[in-house]
């Protein structure tokens, strides 16, 4: 029991050495610079192709992706696509909160359905920024599932497609 003693003290003094020691080189070397902050931050995409130009896009252009497979998987289960986006909650991974929140951010959401003739149905997707810039882009689908963008106007179906 007194070896233990023993040999615990030595091993606490030398901790303690240690600590001051290391705290006495540190106190005594040169300030390091630190890093500074970049000015702009840019953005870095999500996966390998992400056509999105800001954090804003990647999340618009996002909901869109989910919104268009739930339209697949809904057409598949029922014969037709969603009437509504309130028709479309609990499918896929599109949730109802999805569904009743139009206000997606930087972003408003706009959904539009047509049923002109029983074998030509169609919805509208658009993603409309409230301020729209070279960051913030307008973007655009129908049921084809190809997505448009426009950093000029509204996105339209002449708007160029995105990858």
């Amino acid at each position: 029991m007194r070896m233990q003693r023993y040999w615990a003290g030595i091993l606490a003094v030398g901790m303690m050495g240690a600590g001051l020691a290391k705290a006495e080189a540190q106190s005594s070397a040169p300030p390091t610079e630190q890093p500074s902050a970049p000015a702009a931050s840019t953005y870095q995409p999500k996966f390998p192709g992400d056509p999105a130009r800001s954090d804003s896009e990647a999340q618009a252009l996002g909901y869109m992706r989910v919104v268009l497979r739930a339209q697949n998987i809904y057409k598949k289960r029922h014969g037709k696509y969603a009437p509504s986006l309130e028709a479309l909650a609990g499918t896929g991974s599109f949730t109802k909160r999805m569904a009743h929140t139009t206000d997606r951010g930087d972003y408003t959401a706009s959904f539009l359905s047509r049923h002109e003739a029983p074998d030509r149905e169609q919805f509208v997707l658009t993603m409309t920024p409230k301020h729209m810039d070279s960051e913030h882009r307008s973007f655009y689908a129908e049921e084809d599932g190809v997505i448009h963008a426009d950093d000029q106007k509204p996105a339209d179906m002449s708007s160029p497609k995105i990858r």
